[in-house]
């Protein structure tokens, strides 16, 4: 792992300027990803199926996964994998129940009522991947928060395959997915965008992906909803001598393992803590079996930041705006007000990250690349809209009419006075 040295203004820039290099990369992505959502918006199914052969080497008879695969690959996955998804659920449900908002209706003055209704989303589209990178925990995670915002219909979509990941078809049966379809890539991101012949467009795309499925989400992001455009997943961990440096390497390495790409920062005041940290890094990458990948991430992505006192540990690391944030220190609770931008935040030397990826029942779809400076994880107010309402009678518009008309004149939109100006005519 690299370390970093210098003050924090110098730090937290080159970590940013790393985060935008790993943003930057493969744009030249983007020429392919527009011409593939065009020949989808075009030629719908038989683009589908041109590209289905073409990168997935499957030629597909029927978009539509019937529910007879549904069913067998339910039987076909082990009890105890549907015990583990089924307590998942449990939890996703009863973290994410507490996001559920009523709307709102008040009577300022006489004469006037105004209000927020609460509305889901009619169709929402969950993209789910395939082959190494398929993961029944995500199904939860997009799934469930729609259902609980009463999303009339889900839709999942995932790479065609001689034989689908079993656990992937559970995870869709036990969260409630209605329909799913056997399409990937950015053509599958086109297709839930503007529709198909098969497949029905919809109002929302979530769901992870590789950097064309990411990339297609940014370029039909205004025509459709989408939950967050992705970067490399990442991983912040602040860490004094109190915390067990097996405990802080695995933890970095249990993102590491994601991708080449990803990012694991270590913020320290403890040099002997670092580096018995990186000791038990290389200790531990021997016997992981994702070895090459977490290597490659440790080495070019891995980060060790020595700071002189806790608040520079926070103080960086809400710099950096981490998807994971863990506090290694006892008595952690205690620093959650310190924390001012995080994706999710995991307190304690036992509350390891992956309790939040698996179990918790928070959400594990996060910001990522220091967008967690403004967005936020995944929820059920991602699957509703706000519709305001206003009711004045003439009484409450004579009362309001000096007001508006002035400020309308005052913007040249006359229009506007006069339908004010229409309604207050003859008024006492």
């Amino acid at each position: 792992m690299k370390r970093l040295t210098g003050d924090l203004a110098t730090i937290a820039a080159e970590l940013r300027q790393e985060q935008l290099d790993l943003m930057a990369q493969n744009t030249d992505v983007e020429a392919l990803v527009r011409d593939i959502i065009e020949n989808v918006r075009q030629n719908g199914d038989v683009a589908l199926r041109d590209y289905s052969a073409k990168f997935d080497k499957i030629d597909v008879a029927d978009f539509l996964v019937s529910r007879e695969t549904i069913d067998q690959a339910f039987e076909e996955v082990t009890p105890e994998v549907l015990v583990a998804l089924e307590n998942a659920k449990k939890n996703i449900i009863s973290y994410h129940k507490h996001q559920l908002e009523d709307g709102f209706i008040d009577s300022p003055t006489e004469g006037v009522i105004r209000g927020q209704v609460v509305l889901p989303l009619a169709r929402v589209g969950v993209y789910v991947p395939g082959g190494t990178a398929a993961y029944p925990s995500s199904v939860l995670m997009n799934v469930l928060p729609a259902k609980l915002a009463g999303v009339k219909e889900i839709i999942m979509v995932t790479p065609p395959q001689e034989k689908f990941n079993p656990a992937i078809l559970a995870a869709a049966k036990i969260s409630g997915v209605d329909k799913i379809y056997q399409v990937g890539g950015a053509q599958a991101i086109a297709a839930l965008a503007y529709g198909t012949q098969t497949i029905p467009k919809v109002d929302k795309i979530t769901g992870p992906g590789n950097i064309f499925v990411a990339t297609a989400k940014k370029q039909v992001f205004g025509l459709v909803g989408i939950d967050m455009i992705a970067g490399p997943s990442e991983i912040g961990v602040i860490a004094d001598d109190s915390a067990k440096p097996a405990y802080v390497a695995a933890d970095l390495l249990s993102q590491a393992e994601h991708d080449k790409l990803a990012r694991a920062i270590l913020v320290t005041n403890s040099e002997k803590l670092a580096d018995a940290v990186e000791v038990e890094i290389d200790k531990q990458l021997k016997t992981l079996p994702r070895e090459e990948i977490a290597r490659a991430s440790i080495v070019d992505n891995g980060r060790v930041i020595l700071t002189d006192s806790v608040d520079n540990m926070f103080e960086l690391m809400n710099l950096v705006a981490p998807e994971h944030l863990e506090i290694a220190m006892d008595n952690a609770i205690e620093y959650l007000p310190k924390i001012e931008n995080a994706g999710s935040i995991f307190l304690g030397h036992f509350t390891s990250e992956p309790i939040g990826d698996y179990y918790a029942g928070t959400n594990h779809v996060l910001p990522t690349s220091g967008t967690a400076r403004f967005y936020s994880a995944l929820g059920v107010y991602d699957f509703v809209k706000r519709s305001q309402f206003t009711y004045y009678n003439k009484d409450a518009v004579i009362q309001a009419t000096k007001d508006i008309t002035t400020l309308a004149y005052s913007e040249g939109l006359a229009a506007h006075a006069r339908a004010i100006e229409s309604r207050s005519e003859g008024k006492k």
